[in-house]
C-alpha cells in the first residue's frame, strides 16, 4: 500500500523538469513576440513616413511620369537632408577647429534640402529644382574658392547626373550640367592650393564625404534606372491594354459592319417585297377585273339578248385569252404567297421532267392551238432530276407560256433536255419577237412586262419566281435573245441530292 501511495509523487517529481523547460520556452517566445511586433510596427511607421515625404507637392493634375519624378526628387532631398545633418555632427564630434566657412558649407546641404522640400510642398516645383541644382553647386564653389577643400567634389557629378533625369527643359538641363561640370573641373583639377584640406585635417570625415557622394551617385542612378524600367513596363502594359481595346473595337466594328450590311440587305429585301406587294395589289385590283367583266358581259348578253351561237363563238376567243392570263396569274400569285409563307421550305424529290412537261402542255395546249404554234420536244425517254416538283412545274409553265405569248401565229417552240456533268440542262427555244439588250439586263431583277404578239398582257412576276425557285433547288437560269430572232431560256437542275452546280 505504501509503495502504491508513493508512486504518484515519484511520477510528479519526474515530470517537473520537462514542465519547467516548456515553461521557459514559452517565456522566451513571449519575450520575442513583443520585440518582433515592435520591429514590424517601426518598419510600418518608417514606410509610412517615407510615403509622406515622397508625396510632398503631388497634385491630381500631374501626369504619372511627373508624379514619379517628384517622388524620387523628394526622396533624394530627404536623404541629402539626413546626410547633411550627419556630416556636420560628425565634424563637430571629431574636429571642432574647422573654419567658419567650412561650418557654413557643412550646414548648407541640409538647409538647401529643407528649402527644396518646403517649395515642393507648396507646389513650387520649378523653384525647388532651381534651388537644388543652382544653390548646391554655387555654395560649394564659394567654399572651395575661399581655400577650403571639404572633399565633396564628387557631388558635382551627382548634380550633373540628376539634372539629366529631373530637368525637362533642354536649356535649363544644359545650364545645370555645365555649371556642375565646370565647377568640378575648376575646383578639382585647376585649383590645387587650398588653405584647409579635409583630407589631411580629418581623413575619416573626408572618406565619409567621398563614400557618401559615391553612394548617392549609385543610388541616384539606381532610382533613375528603376523608374525608367517601371515606366517602360507601365507604357508596355498600357500599350497592350490599348492594343486589346483596339482589337475589341475592331471586332465590334466588324460586328457592327456585319449587322449594318445585314440590316441593309434586309432593308433592300423589304423594299423589294413592298414594291412587289404594291405591284400585286395593282394586279389584283386591275388585271383580275378584266376577265371577270368579260365573263359577266358575255353571260349578260346571252341572258338578255338571246345571242345566236355564231356571235357567242366570236366572243369566246377574247374571253378564253383573258381567262388563260388570269389562270396563269392566279397560279403565280398562289405560288409566290406559298414561297413567302414557307420561306426556304423546299420538298425535293426525284422525278421525270418529261412527265412534268406533258402536264404543263396539257394546261397550255389551247393557248398554243389558238395561235397555231407548234410545240416540239426531244423527250424520247425519261429524264430524271432532283428538285421540288411543284416549283419546277411552275418554272416550265411560265417559260413555255411566255414562249407562246411572244411567238407569232404559226411559230415554233422547241423544248429539249440534256444531261451535262451530273446535271440536266433544259432549254426552251422559240421563234418569237425576241428581247432587246436593254430589257435583258433587267429581266430577272424587276417587273418586266410586255404585251404579247396577240396583245396578251403580263405582270413580270413569272420570271422572278422562276429564278427564285431554281435557286432554291440548286439550279440556274440564263437567257439568250435577239430582237426579231426569238429567245432561248436555259435552266439547270441537279440529278442527285446535294449536287452543287
Amino acid at each position: 500500500m505504501n509503495s502504491l501511495q508513493h508512486q504518484p509523487i515519484f511520477a510528479e517529481k519526474q515530470s517537473t523538469p520537462a514542465v519547467s523547460e516548456e515553461t521557459g520556452l514559452l517565456s522566451q517566445q513571449g519575450k520575442a513576440f513583443p520585440f518582433n511586433h515592435r520591429l514590424h510596427s517601426l518598419q510600418n511607421k518608417i514606410v509610412h513616413f517615407l510615403g509622406i515625404i515622397k508625396s510632398l507637392g503631388i497634385s491630381f493634375s500631374m501626369t504619372d511620369y511627373d508624379r514619379r519624378k517628384l517622388e524620387i526628387f523628394n526622396l533624394l532631398n530627404f536623404l541629402n537632408l539626413v546626410a547633411g545633418v550627419i556630416v556636420p555632427v560628425t565634424g563637430l564630434i571629431q574636429d571642432r577647429n574647422l573654419p567658419v566657412t567650412a561650418w557654413i558649407a557643412a550646414f548648407a546641404p541640409p538647409m538647401i534640402s529643407v528649402i527644396v522640400l518646403v517649395l515642393n510642398y507648396f507646389k513650387k516645383h520649378e523653384a525647388g529644382m532651381i534651388a537644388y541644382f543652382v544653390l548646391y553647386p554655387v555654395i560649394t564653389s564659394v567654399v572651395y574658392l575661399n581655400g577650403i577643400n571639404l572633399g565633396v567634389d564628387l557631388f558635382f557629378i551627382l548634380y550633373g547626373i540628376l539634372a539629366v533625369f529631373f530637368i525637362s527643359r533642354i536649356s535649363d538641363m544644359l545650364f545645370s550640367i555645365g555649371l556642375s561640370m565646370v565647377s568640378y573641373f575648376m575646383l578639382s583639377v585647376v585649383l590645387k592650393n587650398y588653405v584647409y584640406k579635409l583630407e589631411t585635417a580629418n581623413f575619416g570625415l573626408y572618406l565619409f564625404n567621398q563614400g557618401l557622394a559615391i553612394l548617392l551617385i549609385f543610388y541616384g542612378l539606381f532610382l533613375i534606372k528603376k523608374e525608367n524600367t517601371d515606366y517602360e513596363k507601365q507604357l508596355l502594359n498600357t500599350n497592350n491594354e490599348l492594343g486589346n481595346i483596339n482589337s475589341e473595337i475592331q471586332e465590334q466594328k466588324a460586328v457592327i459592319a456585319e449587322k449594318a450590311l445585314l440590316l441593309e440587305q434586309q432593308t433592300k429585301k423589304l423594299e423589294e417585297l413592298n414594291s412587289l406587294k404594291n405591284k400585286l395589289f395593282s394586279v389584283i385590283s386591275h388585271d383580275l377585273k378584266a376577265p371577270m367583266y368579260a365573263l359577266r358581259n358575255l353571260f349578260q348578253n346571252v341572258q338578255q339578248h338571246n345571242l345566236p351561237g355564231e356571235e357567242i363563238k366570236e366572243m369566246l376567243p377574247e374571253v378564253v385569252n383573258d381567262l388563260n392570263y388570269t389562270t396563269g396569274l392566279m397560279e403565280n400569285l398562289l405560288q409566290w404567297a406559298k414561297s413567302q409563307m414557307q420561306v426556304n421550305t423546299v420538298f425535293p424529290q426525284r422525278f421525270d421532267i418529261a412527265e412534268t412537261f406533258n402536264d404543263v402542255m396539257h394546261a397550255l395546249r389551247l393557248s398554243a392551238k389558238a395561235k397555231s404554234i407548234d410545240v416540239e420536244n426531244n423527250f424520247s425517254k425519261p429524264v430524271y432530276v432532283y428538285a421540288d416538283k411543284d416549283m419546277i412545274n411552275l418554272v416550265l409553265r411560265n417559260l413555255i407560256s411566255n414562249a407562246i405569248k411572244f411567238t407569232p401565229e404559226e411559230g415554233r417552240i422547241f423544248i429539249s433536255a440534256t444531261e451535262r456533268k451530273g446535271a440536266v440542262e433544259i432549254e426552251v427555244k422559240d421563234t418569237g419577237i425576241g428581247i432587246s439588250k436593254e430589257n435583258l439586263e433587267k429581266l430577272f431583277r424587276e417587273f418586266y412586262t410586255s404585251n404579247g404578239t396577240s396583245n396578251e398582257s403580263g405582270t413580270g412576276l413569272g420570271l422572278m419566281l422562276c429564278k427564285e425557285f431554281l435557286a432554291k433547288n440548286e439550279g440556274t437560269i440564263v437567257v439568250k435573245s435577239e430582237e426579231g430572232k426569238g429567245s432561248v431560256f436555259t435552266f439547270t437542275l441537279p440529278v442527285v441530292p446535294g449536287n452543287e452546280l
